[in-house]
């Protein structure tokens, strides 16, 4: 069985990794609620003189400087609060300059992920829903992946305002892609009998 899991995997690894290729090169999925900046330029200069390191900012702030007390947070909250109804807010990934791209590096790290993807949903499958239907099987891996997909997705809509029609398309994106590793790790992990037959 354990054999019949890892080829599972692997396979379901490979099925989602296709899936995305597919999903944001001829899809619009991958794009959608993405926009870009009209006249990137003189942000672009701000950020880079005003941003110190790369990280993940969020703004407005409370200008409490590194790593405040929760007592000196709890004290700024009515101004920052007050800040926050009158400013643009958000977050930010700023990455300074950091030479050429390197697609391949990102493309290989997509892929290891998409193959622990496939390993941890044939895994889960083996130990919960083996020796059940097809169908009841692929519907295991569907739900791993409307769990999977919500649990960050929803949260970053709901705390950091990510555009809900982003949102939708990702966790769209992903349950699409872990309904068909669904129907390819449930016609390999199956009951024991099954599998000798």
């Amino acid at each position: 069985m354990a054999k019949r899991v890892v080829i599972a995997g692997i396979l379901g690894g490979l099925t989602m990794f296709v899936w995305l290729f597919v999903a944001h090169e001829f899809l619009p999925l991958g794009e959608m609620g993405v926009g870009e900046i009209s006249n990137e330029a003189p942000v672009l200069s701000a950020m880079q003189s005003s941003i110190p390191q790369a990280g993940f900012y969020i703004y407005p702030g409370f200008g409490l400087g590194p790593k405040p007390t929760s007592e000196q947070r709890n004290a700024a909250m009515p101004a920052y609060m007050k800040k926050f109804e009158q400013s643009p807010h958000g977050i930010l990934i700023y990455n300074p300059p950091s030479g050429p791209f390197n697609f391949g590096k990102l493309l290989a790290r997509e892929g290891t992920l998409n193959l622990l993807e496939g390993l941890l949903a044939a895994w889960l499958l083996s130990w919960a829903a083996a020796g059940r239907g097809y169908l009841a099987r692929v519907g295991f891996v569907v739900l791993v992946g409307i769990l999977a997909s919500m649990t960050t997705n929803v949260e970053y809509w709901n705390w950091y305002e990510f555009p809900g029609m982003y949102v939708a398309g990702y966790i769209t994106t992903q349950i699409l892609g872990y309904a068909l590793v669904g129907l390819v790790v449930a016609a390999f992990v199956k009951s024991e009998s099954a599998a000798r037959s």
